[in-house]
């Protein structure tokens, strides 16, 4: 769990909370089932029209790598691209087998089966560089679900206002009725830019920042596969890789 993230979701809950306690103002004043039945509901729909249920599926559960620790891979990296190297070099490129049935990660694999499998260096890179772009391009449709969730949920928190006001023009004539109306209304616009600001931007923009990483992870291990396959020297092999990581892993 990245506590980190956690803490910062419940920081900006309880901070409006507490707010809302020093006004003066109720707490139970902020749960209206209504304007959170128009928010959350509109919303979840507007962005099943928008991406279809596969994708929206696929996005609700890529939501809880935001809450995880994305464990740094750097020197794991370069260790095992060290290691690698050394066997193919030294003992020929049919020796990385072995390395394949223990990889947990496919890609990986996939690479060293290339290797292993006799094929040229060229020919390894585009595969891979062409399995990235499918991968990336797949996430990315994934995590536009929480974009697009945080685009919709203001407006529709909107709309929630403009519902809660015309109930209240409908019972002018009956103060008791006006004030759950005029609740209704207030709350809806509340929930809407909270669930844009505080939820769906962050958390989108967390899934990019953890995408960011995976692609460049990617990419250097192309750069090593394809560096064995020439059979280059395992110190220049990581030099770049490090060059690599100090440009656009920082």
């Amino acid at each position: 769990m990245d506590w980190g993230s956690l803490a910062g979701l419940v920081l900006a809950l309880v901070a409006i909370a507490a707010g809302q306690w020093i006004e003066g103002g109720r707490l139970d004043a902020l749960l209206q089932p209504a304007a959170m039945m128009i928010v959350f509901g509109g919303t979840l729909g507007a962005v099943l029209l928008q991406s279809g249920l596969p994708t929206l599926l696929r996005g609700l559960r890529l939501a809880r790598q935001a809450f995880l620790p994305q464990a740094a891979f750097h020197q794991a990296l370069i260790e095992s691209i060290r290691g690698w190297n050394r066997t193919a070099r030294a003992d020929g490129f049919l020796q990385l087998e072995r390395f394949i049935t223990d990889q947990r990660e496919p890609f990986v694999a996939r690479g060293l089966r290339l290797i292993v499998d006799g094929v040229d260096p060229l020919t390894v890179q585009k595969i891979l560089e062409t399995d990235i772009d499918s991968y990336e391009q797949w996430e990315r449709q994934s995590i536009k679900v929480w974009e697009a969730a945080g685009g919709y949920a203001p407006t529709i928190g909107i709309l929630g206002a403009v519902l809660g006001l015309m109930r209240v023009m409908d019972n002018l004539g009956e103060p008791a009725l006006l004030g759950s109306g005029i609740a209704v209304a207030f709350v809806a616009t509340v929930y809407g830019v909270g669930l844009a600001n505080l939820v769906c931007l962050p958390i989108a923009n967390k899934l990019k920042k953890q995408l960011h990483l995976e692609v460049l992870k990617r990419s250097m291990v192309v750069e090593a596969m394809v560096s064995i396959a020439k059979g280059e020297n395992s110190n220049v092999i990581e030099e770049r890789m490090n060059s690599h990581w100090q440009q656009q892993g920082k």
